[in-house]
């Protein structure tokens, strides 16, 4: 391939493919461990390792058992058989057959592995076995029984083959260099296998015990860890729902039991600290509650003074000047006159409205319904483009400093509808519903970021409204949208 021409397979940029997905398994079994409580993690882990480590030691005790057994089986073997050739010489030689059986009846009985010995001849006859009266197994001179290769000890052969009863191990001994024949001896395993599933078997046995007595351990120990940590927990959701008095209990001088003290120090702080907020929070409370108040009592001075003082001089100056006019009629200044009368008139209509609006007399007088109904008609005088719709449903009179409140409320919300909002109309409803008292102003203005408006607190009206809510226990809502505001206030009898 030429050096212009594109490799058919270019690699991947960032991690290869098995790596992703190792990452990914990875996540996933985090993600499940991770939904495991602590204590089903460590009963988990002994129980794993202690059941791998039983079963990792039982197979490999297994294994080296049934490497050894096997040795010394081979070993055996091979010295019993070379033992019954070199002792069947002379029963051989005598062509004492009775003897040569009861060698090898007595070779077998006193071994516990032999299964069978016979002898046989030059021309591979049967001279004695110890197979009694059930016979001489003819198979037994198949050489195609063996199913292993031949292991060599020296002049001594070493077969394996399978039966019913097992495996079984035939060492085959020349007799005097193979000249008078062989000597067969038969080896089971079915002993020492039996040994070797017993021990097997009491490992396992252990194994179980050692996982149960792990299990009771590790549930002792998740106890004592998670105890003091679901007692945390607990405390935490305690302090969480508000109450700054629950403490962690001090169960050790661990780590657990430094956490817990931290973990108290904190709460301790933390009630210091709300403690002393909610002191100051008290001060300014009623700092503010006082303030309003004499804001109050001193528009309701104000008032007072400039209907009973300024308004009555204006109406003195009025009733003069009206004297000297028709006192004297035909004099050119009469004219000038009426107009100094007129400017009179209105000065003093202007400083009534200031009054009314300072501390309307209505709203001490014969209360809320009837000063929100004045001050909706001189709001509809004073803007004649924007349509008022007010409804009161106030069965009986509201403690004073409600009726002040929601007053104050409405006559804000009001204005800044006509003065902000840019309003074409302004609904306000004002209705009692068991130990509350609601009102509610829409308009369909332009609206405002109301969380703006809150944060910067820029707006000290809002402030205001919300302050005079919350000093009577209520609380004050505001929704807007470019379709318009609306002001919800909700305040207790």
């Amino acid at each position: 391939m030429s050096t212009g021409d594109t490799p058919l397979h270019t690699p991947l940029s960032g991690a290869p493919f098995p790596s992703r997905r190792l990452n990914r398994w990875a996540e996933i079994v985090w993600r499940v461990a991770g939904g495991v409580d602590v204590r089903t993690k460590i009963l988990g882990m002994v129980l794993a390792l202690t059941t791998v480590l039983g079963l990792a030691v039982t197979l490999q005790v297994r294994a080296v058992m049934t490497r050894v057994f096997m040795e010394e089986l081979e070993g055996r073997g091979v010295s019993v058989a070379s033992d019954l050739a070199s002792r069947s010489v002379d029963p051989i030689l005598l062509n004492d057959t009775y003897a040569l059986h009861e060698l090898l009846s007595e070779t077998v009985n006193n071994h516990p592995d032999a299964l069978y010995a016979f002898v046989l001849d030059r021309d591979n006859q049967v001279i004695a076995h110890t197979f009694g009266d059930a016979g001489f197994p003819v198979e037994l001179l198949n050489p195609t029984l063996a199913v292993a290769a031949p292991n060599l000890y020296g002049t001594i052969r070493h077969w394996v083959y399978a039966t019913n009863e097992g495996r079984v191990h035939e060492m085959i001994a020349p007799i005097m260099g193979g000249s008078a024949g062989v000597v067969r001896l038969g080896l089971t395993e079915a002993r020492l296998q039996t040994v070797v599933n017993t021990v097997t078997g009491q490992m396992i046995l252990t194994t179980l015990l050692v996982a149960l007595a792990g299990i009771v351990a590790a549930m002792i120990l998740t106890w004592l860890l998670t105890r003091p940590i679901l007692d945390l927990v607990a405390t935490t959701k305690e302090v969480g729902r508000g109450d700054l008095q629950a403490r962690a209990p001090h169960w050790a001088d661990d780590e657990i039991g430094t956490l817990a003290d931290a973990f108290n120090q904190m709460v301790a702080d933390l009630d210091a600290s709300r403690r002393a907020i909610a002191e100051k929070e008290q001060a300014r409370f009623l700092l503010l509650k006082k303030l309003i108040t004499a804001q109050e009592e001193e528009r309701k001075r104000i008032a007072r003074e400039l209907h009973d003082g300024v308004g009555q001089m204006l109406t003195s100056l009025m009733v003069g000047m009206r004297t000297l006019q028709h006192s004297d009629a035909a004099n050119p200044a009469a004219h000038r006159m009426d107009e100094l009368c007129a400017t009179a008139s209105e000065t003093l209509e202007q400083v009534r409205t200031l009054s009314r609006e300072l501390r309307p007399s209505l709203l001490d007088d014969l209360g809320l319904a009837a000063a929100l109904e004045r001050y909706a008609s001189e709001f509809a005088r004073a803007h004649p483009d924007i349509t008022v719709d007010l409804h009161c449903d106030l069965p009986a009179r509201l403690p004073g400093p409600v009726e002040t409140a929601l007053y104050r409320i409405v006559q804000e919300a009001m204005t800044n509808a006509a003065r902000h909002g840019k309003a074409s109309a302004i609904s306000v409803l004002v209705s009692r519903r068991a130990n509350t008292v609601q009102a509610i102003v829409e308009d369909d203005g332009v609206g405002f970021d109301v969380a703006a408006v809150r944060k910067r607190q820029s707006s000290v009206g809002i402030f205001g409204m919300t302050e005079r809510a919350e000093l009577l226990g209520g609380a004050l809502d505001i929704e807007s949208s470019p379709e318009g505001a609306t002001v919800y206030v909700e305040i207790p009898l």
